[in-house]
């Protein structure tokens, strides 16, 4: 081999250096699993509250209800429906298009959690959007939101609702 393709043992022993350090920083950031069974439950029950109020927002304090569960600066990407940068963008958006329009459902076993050193959760899963007028659950998609544990208060800081698209009618 032409000496510009061989590789000094020097670059192979520092990069295996690093992958071993990676990799023992990465062993060292892993929770145990009751810690990530209590955070995933404390997220499944935040998500809960949270939609339980978006649901019936159009209810008197429902939606201020809902609106306390998100950082005022909360950034939120909808694939159909462009970004919203502060909580109060998102709520009117809310208002304007959801209130008393549809409900939002977590499809059940999509739920994912996952840790956040020094700051909270990412919370992954798919949802669907059931029509009030009719009943049907028309409407499917995607989701990541990320929330931080501030002071023992959890809030939303980014959403991310993508791939929305047309699923199987039916309650």
């Amino acid at each position: 081999m032409p000496p510009s393709h061989r590789t000094s043992p020097l670059i192979v022993a520092a990069a295996l250096a690093l992958l071993v350090s990676a990799a023992a920083s990465a062993s060292n950031a892993i929770e145990a699993p009751a810690e990530l069974d209590a955070l995933a439950a404390t997220i499944a029950a935040l998500d809960s509250a949270a939609f339980d109020a978006f649901n019936r927002c159009d209810q008197p304090g429902q939606l201020d209800v809902h609106a306390a569960y998100f950082d005022s600066g909360v950034e939120f990407y909808h694939d159909t429906g462009g970004v919203t940068w502060t909580r109060d963008a998102m709520l009117a958006n809310t208002r304007q298009h959801v209130c008393g329009k549809f409900r939002r459902e977590l499809v059940p076993g999509s739920l994912r959690v996952y840790p956040v050193k020094d700051f909270g959760a990412i919370e992954l899963g798919t949802h669907r959007f059931c029509q009030f007028d009719t009943g049907q659950c028309d409407g499917i998609a995607d989701f990541s939101i990320v929330w931080r544990k501030r002071d023992d208060r959890w809030q939303i800081t980014r959403v991310l609702s993508y791939g929305h698209r047309a699923a199987a009618a039916g309650p």
